[in-house]
């Protein structure tokens, strides 16, 4: 039997056949008035205009609000701090946001079993310096650590560059409780690293973008700060060298909890690599690192200096100049709302204006081996069409395209022809932003044969499609 718990919501709600205006009657009893407000064009999702913003304080007046509306045939965009309200497709229709931005409370931190419970409502910023304060961290370093939520990171998987090192955030959560929109609360995993064997619900909502349920609170193993970071920049004569260290590395011994390659147009690649841990122990992998990467690469004199901080979440923060993550592709076009745009300690740009030139961000996933190739297959493509481009790709192969300003059409024809070159290839592509003028793409490119098996989960959980209709793989 799966290992998972249900909760009904207390509140019994009127019939599917009731009125729209009272079914916003029946959600807005549903708290207190200062819980909701209409939407304005800033709450717009992919363009999509919603009517009413709802800000739950806990997790019985998110299971309680996802039944009335669910019931009303109401759709319900989840939303917590709006840092990704732009990634995926437009929703088929936006009724309803629910804000997890009260749900802001670090639950209980077992520091000594190493583990943490907390509401989705928290961003991670808040959270890490929590854990900081015994020594801890959770193993991830997402985009907008100020602005982003537990829950906006579960949702989108964004996991960042220490997933090379720790793994992915499926790889972190051992536990998980969620509304699901007939008012049901569920619950699957445990506050022990050790769960017993059962239906992995944590690992499933992953990633899902919040098309299955809205997460309400999560449970995460965690990690030891490390007492030092350091961190290196190589720059490659060309993109075959680059990719060189990179597989050189990972074949290697080296405890790297950080490696890049970051291209730009015109420019000679450049290698990141990451290390923490003891002094002693970063003084053994300075010099294994120097011994590997002294046949291929030439060493840029500016950057031939290594230093040592304190990790992201620590005492002391990174200059906005550290080149890691795909924070320095995504500034400038990422974020769609004013009131989410990142603090000046992030390493990331305004929002795009109206007067902000044309481009596109897409992330993509290559086997490792193949990415000075597929450097090579996105000149081809952009430069013949006067596309500017930059790419970051993490030593997994996973990594994010940038291309702009330039002729929208020109930008559409690079993005199409480089995910079939790379689909064919085993490979995939999404495009997680582009602006309104260029010419409409499909998000996710071909799902292949897992969308039957995705579809029937969605089925299950969501009948009436009342979450986040349309905006996920297949039009889920």
């Amino acid at each position: 039997m799966p290992n998972v718990s249900k909760m009904a919501a207390p509140l019994s709600t009127s019939g599917a056949g009731a009125g729209l205006a009272n079914s916003w009657d029946h959600l807005r009893t549903i708290g207190s008035p200062d819980q909701w407000r209409e939407a304005g064009s800033e709450d717009a999702v992919a363009g999509v205009q919603p009517r009413m913003i709802f800000e739950p304080r806990n997790e019985t007046e998110v299971a309680t609000a996802l039944r009335v509306a669910d019931n009303a045939g109401l759709s319900v965009i989840p939303r917590g701090g709006g840092t990704k309200t732009m990634w995926g497709n437009p929703p088929a229709r936006a009724d309803l946001i629910l804000s997890t931005v009260r749900m802001n409370q670090v639950i209980e931190h077992a520091w000594a079993d190493l583990t943490v419970s907390v509401e989705t409502g928290c961003t991670i910023g808040t959270l890490q310096d929590a854990l900081a304060q015994h020594g801890q961290q959770i193993a991830v370093d997402p985009l907008w650590p100020e602005q982003a939520t537990i829950g906006g990171i579960l949702s989108t998987n964004d996991t960042g560059t220490l997933r090379i090192r720790y793994g992915g955030l499926r790889d972190l959560i051992i536990g998980v409780t969620i509304a699901l929109p007939d008012g049901t609360l569920a619950s699957s995993g445990g506050k022990v690293v050790k769960n017993v064997a059962g239906y992995d619900l944590p690992k499933l909502l992953t990633g899902a973008l919040g098309t299955l349920g809205v997460i309400t609170r999560a449970v995460f193993r965690l990690h030891p700060l490390p007492q030092q970071v350091r961190s290196f920049t190589f720059v490659a004569r060309d993109a075959a060298d680059a990719n060189r260290l990179t597989l050189a590395i990972q074949d290697s011994k080296l405890a790297h909890t950080g490696l890049q390659v970051r291209f730009n147009s015109g420019a000679q690649p450049e290698v990141d690599i990451r290390f923490d841990g003891t002094e002693e122990g970063l003084a053994a992998q300075t010099e294994t690192l120097r011994k590997l990467a002294a046949p291929a690469i030439e060493t840029h004199s500016n950057h031939d200096v290594w230093h040592a901080r304190q990790h992201l979440f620590g005492t002391a923060r990174p200059n906005r100049s550290e080149p890691w993550s795909a924070a320095s592709l995504l500034s400038s076009v990422a974020l769609a709302k004013e009131d989410a745009r990142p603090t000046a300690s992030t390493p990331v740009d305004a929002p795009p204006t109206q007067d902000s030139q044309p481009a596109a961000i897409a992330k993509f996933s290559v086997l490792p081996a193949s990415i000075a190739n597929t450097c090579q297959q996105v000149r081809d493509l952009a430069e013949p069409l006067n596309v500017h481009w930059s790419a970051v790709v993490q030593g997994t192969g996973l990594g994010w395209i940038r291309l702009g300003p330039a002729n929208t059409n020109a930008i559409q024809q690079v993005l199409q022809k480089l995910r079939s070159q790379l689909e064919s290839a085993g490979g995939s592509l999404v495009v997680q932003f582009r602006s309104p003028e260029i010419p409409e793409i499909e998000t996710w490119g071909n799902p292949g044969d897992a969308l039957a098996l995705m579809l029937s989960v969605k089925q299950q959980l969501d009948v009436r499609k009342t979450l986040n209709p349309g905006r996920f793989v297949g039009g889920i």
